[in-house]
């Protein structure tokens, strides 16, 4: 089944012509190549573009191998773009291919690849698209490449609302499959749980761990598994290299520096395994520091790195928010409310405060808020913030939304991750 990913689409229509490179970055099998070769490209068809007037060049095709040399990809590239009144489009998939070993072993010198691209740029009837990942060259490294030239899509995996597109059968069984299994692509065309689990958990040992040991030349690689379960355990709860350093010492009884923990964690992000969510103070308007929160890419990857153990619902709805909200254009930190009195300072959490330029909302995932009690907890460090900004509580019960007498809206997990048009 095709599935569609309007958000991504209208993020590269936006983008088109701009003069920039276009660079779809993300974590290893998140769909950038389809997006790219099979959605862009039919959106492309649809509007009118012929089809000799895009180029496509998967460069990881043996078929395709002399076009890894840069010079070759140039000629090859102006022999299919010989009239300068004519736009045309460039899709260059896997991009690291076109990058030599001796280049990598000069990591200051400037890639013969990349000087192609940015003289192709004066061009302005081509308009370049490129994507990139692997233990040599990660898509980080393609957007950093071009200083200033390069313009960047980042694709997560699927998002609930794109999942239930694949999903036969109704929302609620739909969200026990995407809280078990995640939403990389190939999942939901596997038949079993025994297929999804095994995939899942080989994925992350033969592919994102091993990028990630050979890329940085770990040489402990069990300090990088242990820091993966340590962070697997306890997603969405504030850490940092200090307590994680002492973690080790009380669980693996091993002594690892904070600052290998901090490099490790940097690998993980780089290779779009974790993302952060730094701690900000609304009211002073300023970022804290240390401690953060780490979220997983993918809650499928979390729970396959636990052998799926550790299901809790509540954690992994919280995760899956943040990923919704990602999804959805949005920066998003963590939320501080600092409140005094005469005697003492109490401080909030608000999960999540989202911006996207001029907007902000504030967002608490509530699992359940089954009593006055419960909802008080969740609602005090919201009506702690005075300003005008939209403030909402997503709960996993089935809900109609309705704003209470503060303004705050109430509304279901599915409605919330369905309907964008709340936010």
């Amino acid at each position: 089944m095709k599935i569609k990913r309007p958000r991504y689409i209208e993020s590269l229509k936006n983008r088109m012509g701009n003069g920039l490179v276009k660079v779809i970055t993300g974590i290893r099998r998140s769909g950038k190549s389809y997006l790219l070769f099979e959605l862009f490209y039919g959106y492309l068809l649809e509007t009118g573009v012929e089809r000799d007037s895009i180029i496509s060049i998967a460069l990881d095709d043996e078929k395709l191998s002399e076009l890894r040399d840069p010079s070759r990809l140039l000629e090859f590239i102006q022999q299919k773009t010989p009239d300068p009144s004519q736009k045309y489009y460039l899709f260059l998939d896997e991009i690291q291919y076109a990058i030599s070993e001796d280049e990598l072993k000069h990591p200051n010198k400037p890639l013969r690849i990349y000087g192609v691209l940015n003289g192709l740029l004066r061009n302005l009837n081509i308009d370049i698209y490129v994507t990139g990942s692997n233990s040599r060259f990660l898509s980080t490294d393609v957007m950093t490449e071009f200083r200033g030239r390069g313009d960047e899509i980042h694709v997560l995996p699927f998002s609930f609302s794109e999942y239930m597109q694949a999903f036969d059968g109704d929302i609620y069984h739909g969200w026990a499959e995407y809280v078990t299994y995640g939403g990389l692509p190939l999942v939901p065309s596997l038949k079993t749980d025994e297929q999804k689990s095994t995939y899942l958990k080989s994925l992350f040992k033969e592919t994102y761990i091993k990028d990630i040991i050979d890329r940085n030349k770990i040489r402990k690689s069990a300090e990088l598994d242990d820091l993966v379960n340590i962070l697997a355990s306890s997603i969405g709860s504030l850490t940092n290299p200090h307590k994680l350093s002492s973690s080790f010492k009380s669980i693996y009884h091993s002594d690892v520096s904070e600052q290998t923990i901090a490099n490790y964690i940097s690998y993980l992000e780089d290779a779009f395994i974790l993302c952060r969510a730094n701690r900000y103070n609304v009211k002073g308007r300023k970022y804290i520091g240390t401690p953060n929160k780490f979220y997983f890419e993918d809650v499928g990857l979390r729970n396959a790195r636990l052998n799926f153990r550790q299901m809790e619902e509540n954690h992994i709805m919280e995760n899956v928010v943040f990923n919704e909200l990602r999804y959805r254009g949005f920066n998003v930190d963590v939320g501080v409310v600092e409140k005094r009195s005469v005697t003492e300072r109490t401080y909030y959490e608000i999960d999540f405060v989202a911006n996207k330029g001029s907007q902000r909302y504030y967002i608490q995932s509530a699992f359940e808020m089954s009593d006055a009690e419960k909802r008080e907890q969740e609602t005090k460090s919201l009506e702690s913030v005075s300003d005008g900004f939209k403030k909402i509580i997503v709960v996993k019960d089935v809900v109609k939304p309705y704003y209470d007498e503060k303004g705050i809206l109430t509304i279901g997990l599915f409605d919330f991750l369905m309907d964008s048009s709340w936010m």
